[in-house]
């Protein structure tokens, strides 16, 4: 069955040009792409306009992708903060943060969700699901930094028991300014991505792969692309990167 992932730095809706918040963009972003899961970074707590209540919300609403989860990784105050989100087509059936903090430096998360994704079955017509698990990350800024989030990742539990041949997708702003964490840390992990990685950053002129999709399991990359919408240049200081996966029966 193909699957469409979408992963996406929001830059809490603010452009990075025009310095401009506007979450109408980013709605109109992701609506075009039509994703069944869509992993977003960046999330605060509470749009401008609706103080009242969570921007997750608001934006799985708008997005039509009704099951969701939002868990701040960066707490400015009790009613300000922002962090990690994923929306999916499909119930989550659980969903754990996991601090990727290393030392002093900023505080860094992964978003962790498990999924029943459908597929075929092997009779025409016939409805199965399996698990797909899901991994959604924002790293920090310095390299050796993001080679030991990467790594604690790894050996977190809730990646850790997850047998080899089931589905996994870790993606998010993994910050890779050279490109090097799928052939330093993923590659030899047991995770496949795309041989040219795209570039994402800056949105208006991207020469920076920062952004990352890697699968293992019974599925695989059949597309990894950056959006190509010219409003998407404006939206955020990154361009989401769209994804067209295959994912396998049991």
């Amino acid at each position: 069955m193909k699957i469409k992932v979408l992963t996406y730095n929001i830059h809490k809706c603010v452009g990075g040009v025009d310095r401009r918040y506007d979450l109408g963009r980013i709605v109109e972003i992701i609506n075009h792409h039509q994703p069944d899961i869509a992993l977003l970074q960046e999330v605060v707590r509470h749009s401008k306009s609706l103080t009242d209540t969570l921007q997750v919300d608001v934006i799985g609403e708008a997005i039509g992708l009704p099951h969701r989860v939002w868990v701040p990784n960066v707490r400015v105050s009790e009613a300000k903060g922002y962090g990690n989100a994923i929306f999916s087509r499909w119930p989550l059936i659980e969903s754990v943060n996991i601090d990727l903090t290393i030392g002093p430096k900023k505080k860094r998360s992964a978003l962790y969700a498990r999924v029943r994704a459908p597929i075929f079955g092997q009779r025409a017509g016939q409805s199965q699901t399996r698990s797909l698990h899901l991994f959604n990350l924002h790293l920090g800024l310095s390299g050796i930094e993001r080679r030991m989030q990467l790594k604690k990742l790894l050996l977190h539990p809730s990646l850790q028991r997850v047998a080899k041949n089931t589905p996994i997708i870790v993606a998010g702003d993994l910050n890779d300014v050279w490109g090097s964490l799928g052939r330093q840390v993923m590659g030899p992990a047991g995770f496949h991505g795309v041989r040219r990685k795209p570039k994402t950053f800056p949105a208006y002129a991207p020469v920076r792969p920062l952004d990352s999709l890697y699968v293992r399991g019974k599925i695989r990359v059949e597309n990894l692309l950056p959006s190509r919408l010219a409003i998407a240049r404006q939206a955020s200081d990154h361009l989401p990167l769209v994804a067209e996966l295959i994912l396998g029966q049991e």
